[in-house]
Order: structure tokens, then C-alpha cells, then sequence
């Protein structure tokens, strides 16, 4: 597949870096020289320096023989152009980054297929991390009927140095899989030999109303937060904060920018806004801040995000999370009291890669510090899989099924479990096996 990235910036160079992998023939625009110049030395792609709304550059990047068009600059207005120009130019597909909501309305009749807001999509992750604080990641499958769920694993946990083979055989109502765990940098999926350690950061797959259960074994707990305070008064820190007061959780904001506080405040009067220094650990004591359940720390500046993070933790505040724009620091910093990381780029990258693999394909999730996928796709009747059990697929070592859609039920499989035509697999995968996911629908 060809496809052509405008803007190298966070999300750009995420995404040419994930399909070069894939041994797609990617080809990224950017306008700046410095950028375009460290992004060709440090990915395995073709890189155009020029403006990526011009139509003589897009036919220089081949834009319309692409099968995919993917505009992510921090400019509204140059991605809806340069998907415009692509439209007109015949690239198939075409995915544009739009936060503005009112360029959002007249996007499409401009040629744009994907609309993605990589800002509110962190908003709903970090949602959904304060709701059940104690884990890294949650993601929900079949209409939440299964969770993907992340966490690290507790020294006084009851699994803990137990082979995952010994310890389904601790379980007597087996609901839940550790599909992966990511362990100094590098993920394994996990298989029966497989040995869980105090400290790794594990990705279980479970049965939504057996969650708990399945915690407890890891030694992790979910508590949802009543009161968290957010650092910094980013639009992601804004959205947030409005999901969580329409949420009912008491939503404190920091920033040392007065009038952002002050706009913040008029815009959203459920938000307590306070202007200070996020970093400052007097501030947390003289505001009652360390009373908070979780602290999110979302400022622009990864540098004050970690810091603030540490403070909060140094003060007593049971969780804190930290955005991220560079991703190798969550990975460098894990363990060292920051409980969960979140990005935009991982945000956008998990809505336009669902939009990439398409097909039988219905979702994408990506994580923090793993290049593993979880994909939701759909078998087929003519698929070689159906009627086969798991444990006759004979699948890769490098991927793992998860869970089992099927009409109105969801569930956790186990080797005997059978395959039927229109299952829907959630298939946690590394880089290698990506292409053999797709093989499975038939």
C-alpha cells in the first residue's frame, strides 16, 4: 500500500515509523528542512520537503497513485487543503486532522473521508483511566462486554512469579488472559511458559464483570476517582476536564498562565481553576490538592509533566498520570512512580490505523511502551479458520487471540474454543504478524 503523511510532526513521524515497519511504501511531506532531514535519517521512508497543500509536491510524492492520503500538521486549515488537493489529484483515501469545529462541518464536502481529533480522543482515554484508576491502560470491546486492561505487576500479588500455566490452574472460572507483557522495553506475548515478575507491565484481556477478580491476582485495584486535579490548561486538559464534571468527579485545574485560568473558569464554572505553579509542592499543600485522588498532568511540556507528576506522588496523591508527546520517556520512566501515560499521537494513531487496515477490521488499539496491536476482525465463511479450534489454527508466536465476539455474546476463549463463521477475534499482534491478521477473516 502507498501512503503519503503531510506534516512530520508528532503523529506524522508516529505513523511513518509504525507503517514503515510494516513494509508499507510510505512517503511523508513536510515543510520544515530540519525536520524533514532527521525524520529521513531516522525512519525507512521516502521524505519531500515543500508544502504539502501544493498540488506540484503532492504529484512529486505520488500522491495520485496513493492508496492512503493522511494530512496531521498542526495546521486545520493546510490538512484540510492538502486533502482537498489530494481529492482533486484522485488519491483514493484520504484522512485529515481537524480540531477546529466549525472547519470540522465543512470538511468533508472538501474531499476529507476521516476526520480525527487526536485532542478529545485523549480526553476519552483519560476518562476512562480516572473512572478506573489503579490500571495503565482500559480499553473496552464489544460495547464494553471485554476490557484490554494494562497494569504492572504488584511484588505482594498472588501471581506473581507464577508461570501462566500454573496459574490457570489456580483459577477455577477462567474469565480472564494475559495476552502480553512488556518487560524492560521489549513485549512478549504471553504463552503458557511464560512467567509473570513483580514490576512488568502486563495487558490482560477479561470478561468485563469478572474484572475484579482477575485484578486481584495481579495485585492491582480499581478505586474511580471523586476528586482529581489536571496540570495545565491545554484543550486536552480543557476537554478532559469537561468530561469529568459532566462525569460527576470534582475537577481541579492548574495553570501559571492567568488568563487561560481565567477563561477556563468562565467557560466551565464546574471547573476549580487555579493559577499557580503546577510544580510547586507548596501550592499542592496551601490548596488541598494533595487530597486528590489522581493527578493528570497535561501540560505541553513533557519536562513539567514528569515533575509534576513526582511532586504529586511526593505529596501523598495515590495516582498520577502524565501526557506524553515523546514516547520513548514513558518507556524510560516506567517504574519510577508515574502509575499511566497518554499521548495524542497514540490517540490519533489508533483512529487512523482502524481506517488503514479496513477490510474485515473494525478496531485498532495501540499502546504506550509496546509496538504490539490489538485488532478486532471479523471472520468470514470462506475463512480456513472456521470450524477449527484455537489450539488447531496453529497461529504465529508473535500474535494471540484474546476474545471472542459472537452475536450478542463475548467472551475470553480458551484452546478448545471453536471458531464460527462471523466471530469477531481480538487479536493482539506485534509488528511482524500484522499481516497475518488480516488472513484470518479469509
Amino acid at each position: 500500500m502507498r501512503i503519503v503523511v503531510i506534516g512530520a510532526g508528532a503523529v506524522g513521524s508516529h505513523l511513518a515509523e509504525r507503517l514503515s515497519l510494516e513494509h508499507q511504501d510510505v512517503v511523508v511531506v513536510e515543510s520544515n528542512p530540519a525536520t524533514a532531514t532527521e525524520v529521513q535519517e531516522q525512519i525507512d521512508c521516502l521524505v519531500i520537503t515543500g508544502n504539502g497543500s501544493s498540488r506540484e509536491i503532492l504529484e512529486q510524492a505520488g500522491a495520485d497513485k496513493a492508496d492512503l492520503f493522511i494530512a496531521v500538521t498542526s495546521s486545520d486549515a493546510v490538512n484540510v487543503l492538502s486533502a482537498h488537493a489530494a481529492a482533486k489529484i484522485g488519491t483514493a483515501r484520504r484522512i485529515a486532522r481537524v480540531e477546529d469545529p466549525q472547519l470540522r462541518a465543512g470538511a468533508v464536502g472538501l474531499g476529507v473521508d476521516l476526520l480525527i481529533d487526536p485532542g478529545d480522543a485523549t480526553a476519552r482515554d483519560l476518562e476512562l483511566l480516572v473512572k478506573q484508576r489503579g490500571v495503565s491502560e482500559m480499553r473496552e470491546f464489544a460495547a464494553g462486554s471485554l476490557e484490554l486492561i494494562g497494569g504492572h505487576i504488584a511484588a505482594d500479588a498472588p501471581a506473581a512469579g507464577m508461570a501462566l500455566e500454573d496459574l490457570r490452574q489456580e483459577v477455577s472460572d477462567w474469565s480472564w488472559l494475559v495476552v502480553a507483557i512488556i518487560r524492560h522495553g521489549e513485549t512478549i506475548v504471553a504463552r503458557g511458559g511464560t512467567r509473570l515478575l513483580p514490576g512488568d507491565h502486563v495487558l490482560i484481556m477479561v470478561e468485563t464483570d469478572q474484572a475484579n477478580s482477575a485484578l486481584d491476582m495481579l495485585g492491582l485495584h480499581l478505586e474511580p476517582a471523586r476528586k482529581v486535579t489536571i496540570l495545565g490548561a491545554t484543550r486536552v486538559a480543557e476537554l478532559t476536564a469537561k468530561r469529568l464534571c459532566q462525569a460527576g468527579i470534582q475537577t481541579i485545574l492548574v495553570d501559571q498562565d492567568p488568563e487561560r485560568v481565567r477563561r477556563i473558569a468562565t467557560d466551565n464554572p464546574r471547573v476549580i481553576a487555579i493559577n499557580g505553579d503546577p510544580t510547586d509542592p507548596k501550592l499542592f499543600h496551601s490548596e488541598g490538592l494533595e487530597n486528590s485522588d489522581a493527578v493528570l498532568a497535561l501540560t505541553g511540556w513533557d519536562e513539567i509533566n514528569i515533575l509534576g507528576s513526582l511532586v504529586a506522588k511526593a505529596v501523598g496523591i495515590q495516582t498520577a498520570v502524565a501526557r506524553f508527546h515523546r514516547l520513548d520517556l514513558a518507556t524510560l520512566l516506567d517504574g519510577v512512580g508515574i502509575d499511566g501515560a497518554v499521548s495524542s499521537r497514540l490517540s490519533a494513531a489508533n483512529e487512523i490505523l482502524r481506517f488503514v487496515r479496513r477490510g474485515r477490521i473494525h478496531s485498532v488499539v495501540t499502546f504506550q511502551d509496546s509496538d504490539a496491536e490489538a485488532l478486532e476482525v471479523e471472520v468470514e465463511e470462506s475463512s480456513k479458520i472456521v470450524g477449527k479450534t484455537l489450539r488447531d489454527i496453529h497461529l504465529s508466536h508473535d500474535m494471540i487471540v484474546g476474545g471472542i465476539v459472537r452475536d450478542d455474546r463475548a467472551f475470553v476463549p480458551r484452546g478448545q474454543s471453536r471458531i464460527e463463521a462471523g466471530d469477531r477475534l481480538i487479536v493482539i499482534a506485534l509488528p511482524g504478524a500484522i499481516h497475518l491478521v488480516g488472513e484470518l477473516s479469509g
